[in-house]
């Protein structure tokens, strides 16, 4: 299930992503021969004016075809005047960047619809923590082969108390509490008690043996925490909330990048941090259990990353594509379309290697547990 709930998700972020391209390029006047839902072979198509939409095998996004995006590419003659590269280079920025901007404004309208409807949020690490009401100790991830999971304990639980021999830790205020609870008395009694309630159950009790080694030097039994409260707003406030964290996300994700990039040419990086396809599909697996709002959540969290990362300005990307448009400009002509095209494929190359080395890392990480 996680993993068509991620194929879903990454075909719709694809799909905001290249519908950006299409709008922005039709309202320019530009050309587009094709619109298509998935990639090749082609189901089935519809031809509508020009362009053709179509439906096709592969599900994994989307993508749309516009006349002169690609340095090396041969027009036809009554084409020239409607493809990408015969606009001003600001319409074509526009065009390239449109993309990016979907995906940001997609993720601001989740977080608005999300505001409106009560959005979770954390009481310890979220700026909304002053906003959120009803904070309750939940887990958030379950260790794979944890006490926790053998227990029957699962990410989305309320916990409700913890209970030792001798003593009892009730509606605790912060995560830390709970895992000083659980450290000092697994270490001393050796069994922990859980009353926790799942969804609209009753509560349930359970007893868990903490295991060392799951963290050094301490007892655990496998599982995260945080207090999570609503955050609820009126629209116009929910409008504002939701930009606001977009833009908060934006910032952070970018700085988180650029701090890895930064790594990896001082020889500090750790592509081992870097989860690909396979680690974001498990992720996606976390955020569904915890319920449809933290998978929109989530959802709106990728987008942002999407577009962060293709704001890069690394050939074979938008943002390497928005560079040589700045370097056009600069020069005051175009870049020889044989130079950009080659660069273009090296860039290629390059991800499709980093993206080859990121999911053998997931793998790993599931196979060693």
């Amino acid at each position: 299930m996680s993993i068509i709930i991620f194929i879903i998700v990454l075909a719709l972020l694809i799909l905001v992503h290249e519908l950006g391209h299409f709008l922005i390029a039709k309202k320019a006047g530009v050309k587009v021969p094709e619109f298509g839902l998935g990639f090749p072979p082609k189901i089935f198509g519809i031809k509508k004016g020009e362009t053709e939409y179509t439906l096709n095998w592969i599900p994994f996004g989307g993508f749309v075809k516009i006349v002169g995006e690609n340095a090396d590419e041969e027009i036809a003659p009554e084409d020239r005047q409607r493809s990408l590269t015969a606009k001003p280079r600001h319409v074509q920025a526009a065009i390239i960047a449109a993309g990016v901007t979907f995906n940001f404004l997609f993720a601001w309208i989740i977080f608005s619809i999300g505001f409106m409807v009560g959005l979770p949020a954390s009481v310890e690490t979220t700026p909304l923590s002053a906003f959120a009401t009803a904070p309750e100790l939940t887990i958030t991830s379950v260790l794979d082969g944890s006490p926790a999971e053998k227990a029957g304990l699962k990410t989305g639980d309320i916990i409700l108390a913890l209970t030792s021999k001798e003593d009892a830790l009730q509606n605790a205020s912060n995560a830390n509490d709970a895992q000083t609870f659980i450290s000092a008395y697994g270490e001393t009694e050796g069994e922990i008690g859980f009353l926790y309630k799942r969804g609209n159950s009753d509560a349930t009790f359970v007893s868990v043996v903490p295991e060392t080694g799951i963290i050094p030097d301490k007892p655990a039994v496998g599982i995260t925490m945080d207090v999570v409260g609503i955050a609820r707003f009126n629209p116009l406030r929910a409008l504002w909330e939701g930009a606001s964290v977009t833009g908060f996300l934006i910032g952070n994700v970018a700085m988180g990048f650029f701090g890895f990039i930064k790594s990896v040419f001082i020889g500090a990086a750790n592509v081992k941090d870097i989860a690909g396809p396979v680690g974001i599909a498990g992720l996606v697996g976390q955020a569904e259990a915890l319920g449809f709002t933290h998978l929109m959540m989530f959802v709106a969290f990728i987008s942002v990353n999407l577009g962060v990362i293709n704001l890069i300005p690394f050939p074979a990307l938008d943002g390497g594509r928005l560079f040589f448009l700045a370097i056009e400009a600069i020069k005051r002509s175009p870049i020889n379309p044989r130079v950009s095209a080659l660069l273009n494929t090296i860039g290629f190359a390059l991800l499709l290697i980093l993206m080859l080395v990121v999911t053998y890392n997931d793998i790993a990480r599931i196979i060693n547990g």
